[in-house]
């Protein structure tokens, strides 16, 4: 076998987290998700970990991991949401690379990724250098080995990129075919040109670099990467395979790849049932061993480089100016409307660029008093930031990086100077990320993005920089980058707008947890925005319909170590006022003299009274429900309105028994409803339906009479929300299943609520069913089936349930 075939995914979401808070805010236009990265997780990162093959009948007949059989990189900081947020398709993904070095002589699928995306011939030397280490750390981390090759973000390359790679052991990168400016034979002293992509996309090459150093590249077949991302192939897993197949030579004996290079999102994101149509061509192409499936570490291995390659500097995949669309007003766009330019590109890196070179000299100023190396501190404080987020042991692994790194034993203010420092150099590098300039737009959200983290690191910088004004130096430059869109303005109005709202610092984190903890009331200690906040002292008292929460609460972040002790009083009266007061704690006898004094007012029931000596005691008290982040604000409207949607409820019902005799009668006569029958009647059903399905217990009884009435009447069924309630109840079921696979009683119940669910037409997610089903039809049904030979009534029936089940779930039965 001489046919070798390499699939590459690059799998990446640009970072979204609020820079202050580290966490992504709910972000409506990803709905019915709380975020983008909760969707593309949905449509592509958890499907591609279980991929459905089916059979000619549409039945599934084997689900696989697709990440085990391609070669692919994850963008660091997506893998390190994964792992917070999804920790189920995170460590499947981790398992796959696993199994992997199993099937591809000890190489992994897996390669390593600069880090936050940044465009690298664009970076200083610095930035290079920190960029490729922190990506191969992250690698290790997560992956437990170290990386052979690495991702180039945008496939953006330059020479002293490839040098710094490899120096740190980097074997290989993945290029595209135009990026190559000329090949020849190792050994031969006459580069020939290369136009055209002229390129033998099926041979690895070497690139010698200035330091004596070489690096290997592949490139990748770019006809057919275009046509899987831009055209149908992947509505056919046999189309797909077959395009691959055909780009081999006719008569050709010699080993041969064919490699393609895609963003991951295409299988499954971009492409609905892209993951479907991957894991079939490679089930295709395996089980009638038309080539061998490889990866680019495997293939290097065993085919070492016998032409040498010059690289086209300062170029890359999506940009045919070279890196021009990360910088210029170079035409290059996603076409959203061809009148508009990006001039303001230009602006937005200028700004950017102006205020790094400024922290660069803060940077080494401030720290060079306390650690030895500032750069090499900067290297490693990747292990600071993958540490933290395992929340364990956090005070050792900061030990070690001082013990290493200090001059002297810092004490504790000195330490948070230096983390601060370090995370100003975190911001300021994540404000590079390539997806701030390759949108249409300095109003888009990306652009946003990185504008906000850079004022984070404006922020940090602040406390140790007071010559100058570095916010109204970034905003100078910002107000020259002109937006398409008229009401946007520029980039100095649409920072003002978007991201000073988001700027908030340890005592905002403070009130925002003084707010929430009258509503859900943290005891002990509590995790918000990677902040530990402990409470000292709680009390909280209702009287009918206000309420009022008194507290003391430590406060340190997980980030910084920066640590304060505040005071509070918060009161909520009426529906959505909200007064509040906070300072820094001073002492025993102040607060509890002031909380007695505050009770005994509001216990009386004059709440003029109350809030006149919260304010006295406190100072002005500007704050209120709209000082909560975008969640808790959501999440404390919903428990507000909460009792007085429950009165609209009973309100319903009652109305619904008034006149259901009515409706009844005209339902007979084949009259059309009134239209304010109809909706308050479908209202009515549809939100006991829902009820229903949200109880722990289902009442299947109750349930089978609400589907009835929607088959007996014109009534439509909410299924958006059905859909996702439905889901999620089954989903649970078959949960429990899989911890009591032999409960007949159960799988019994299931196979009924899917029967009687049927008549709505829902469209249920059967993901995470099927995955739970494949595997106890290898670990129960066989079994089952043995009990069923020697005539086990209770095991005739497991079986026969079980394939009925199977039936629901388009599962081929055993």
């Amino acid at each position: 076998m001489n046919h070798y075939i390499c699939i590459h995914g690059h799998f990446y979401q640009p970072p979204r987290e609020n820079p202050w808070l580290e966490e992504i805010e709910t972000q409506d236009l990803a709905r019915p998700y709380h975020d983008w990265n909760v969707l593309v997780t949905e449509e592509c990162y958890a499907p591609n970990t279980a991929a459905r093959i089916l059979d000619h009948e549409g039945k599934i007949i084997d689900i696989v991991n697709n990440y085990s059989n391609i070669s692919f990189n994850i963008g660091p900081t997506l893998l390190s949401w994964l792992k917070d947020k999804n920790i189920e398709t995170y460590q499947s993904i981790i398992d796959a690379d696993k199994k992997s070095l199993q099937q591809f002589s000890g190489h992994g699928s897996a390669i390593a990724q600069c880090y936050n995306h940044m465009i690298m011939p664009l970076a200083n030397t610095r930035d290079k250098r920190t960029q490729i280490i922190w990506g191969i750390k992250d690698f290790e981390y997560h992956f437990k080995r170290a990386p052979e090759g690495m991702w180039l973000p945008e496939t953006a390359v330059d020479i002293e990129t490839l040098d710094i790679m490899a120096e740190l052991g980097i074997k290989f990168t993945i290029l595209e075919p135009k990026q190559a400016k000329g090949v020849q034979l190792i050994g031969s002293h006459e580069f020939r040109p290369v136009k055209d992509r002229n390129i033998d996309v099926r041979l690895p090459y070497l690139c010698k670099l200035p330091s004596g150093r070489t690096i290997t590249i592949f490139f990748y077949n770019a006809s057919i990467s275009h046509e899987i991302s831009f055209g149908d192939v992947l509505k056919d897993g046999g189309k797909f395979a077959n395009k691959l197949l055909h780009a081999f030579p006719y008569n050709n004996n010699k080993n041969q790849l064919v490699s393609i290079a895609t963003d991951g999102e295409v299988y499954g994101h971009h492409r609905k049932y892209g993951e479907m149509a991957l894991s079939f061509c490679l089930h295709h192409i395996k089980s009638n061993n038309l080539a061998k499936i490889t990866v680019y570490g495997e293939y290097l291995a065993k085919n070492l480089p016998t032409y040498e390659v010059e690289i086209v500097e300062n170029s890359s995949w999506s940009c045919a100016h070279g890196v021009e669309r990360w910088r210029e007003n170079c035409s290059c766009s996603t076409g959203s409307n061809p009148e508009w330019n990006q001039k303001w590109r230009i602006k937005l890196r200028e700004a950017i660029d102006a205020i790094r070179d400024i922290l660069i000299h803060i940077y080494e100023k401030e720290i060079s008093n306390f650690v030895k190396d500032p750069w090499e501190l900067r290297n490693d404080y990747i292990e600071i930031i993958l540490d933290r987020n395992t929340g364990k042991n956090e005070d050792l692994y900061i030990e070690k990086f001082f013990l290493k790194h200090s001059l002297y034993e810092l004490k504790e203010k000195e330490r948070i100077k230096v983390l601060k420092l370090l995370e100003m150099q975190r911001h300021s590098m994540l404000s590079y990320t390539s997806c701030g300039w390759f949108f249409d737009d300095i109003s888009g959200i990306e652009s946003i993005q990185v504008m906000a983290y850079m004022g984070r690191a404006i922020q940090l910088a602040n406390e140790f920089n007071s010559d100058t004004n570095l916010e109204s130096q970034f905003l100078s430059i910002l107000i020259d980058a002109k937006s398409n869109i008229l009401e946007h303005k520029n980039g100095a109005h649409i920072y003002k707008k978007y991201v000073k709202p988001m700027i908030v610092d340890i005592t905002d984190i403070g009130l925002h947890y003084a707010i929430a903890s009258l509503f859900d009331g943290y005891s002990g200690v509590t995790r918000m925005n990677r902040h530990k906040i402990k409470n000292e002292a709680f009390t909280k008292h209702v009287v009918e319909n206000e309420k009022i929460a008194i507290g003391i609460f430590n406060i340190r972040s997980e980030i910084t170590r920066e640590e304060k002790i505040f005071c509070f009083t918060v009161l909520h009266y009426g529906i959505r006022n909200i007064v509040c007061g906070i300072h820094e704690y001073k002492g025993e006898t102040e607060f509890y003299a002031n909380q007695q004094k505050i009770l005994d007012v509001f216990k009386s029931g004059d709440i003029k009274t109350t809030i006149s000596i919260i304010k006295n005691h406190y100072g002005d008290c500007p704050y209120s429900l709209e000082h909560l982040f975008k969640d808790e604000k959501r999440k404390v409207i919903n428990q507000i309105l909460k009792p007085k949607l429950n009165k609209l409820d009973q309100l319903f019902h009652s109305l619904y028994k008034d006149y259901a005799p009515i409706i009844n009668i005209i339902n007979e006569m084949n009259a059309p409803l009134p239209q304010t029958l109809q909706s308050l009647m479908e209202l009515t059903l549809n939100m006991d339906l829902r009820n229903i399905l949200q109880k722990k217990e289902v009442d299947l009884k109750q349930l089978q009479k609400l589907v009835d009435e929607f088959e007996r009447l014109p009534f439509e069924p909410d299924r958006p929300s059905l859909n996702y309630i439905a889901s999620h109840k089954i989903n649970e079921l078959i949960k429990e299943l899989s911890k009591h696979p032999q409960s007949l009683p159960l799988l019994k119940k299931i196979e009924r609520v899917f029967s009687m669910l049927k008549p709505l037409n829902l469209r249920l997610d059967f993901w995470e069913y099927q995955n739970i089903y494949f595997k106890m039809s290898h670990e129960c049904y066989q079994k089952m089936k043995k009990k069923a030979e020697k005539n086990d009534k209770d095991a005739i029936s497991w079986i026969e349930s079980f394939d009925s089940l199977g039936n629901h779930l388009h599962m081929k039965n055993l």
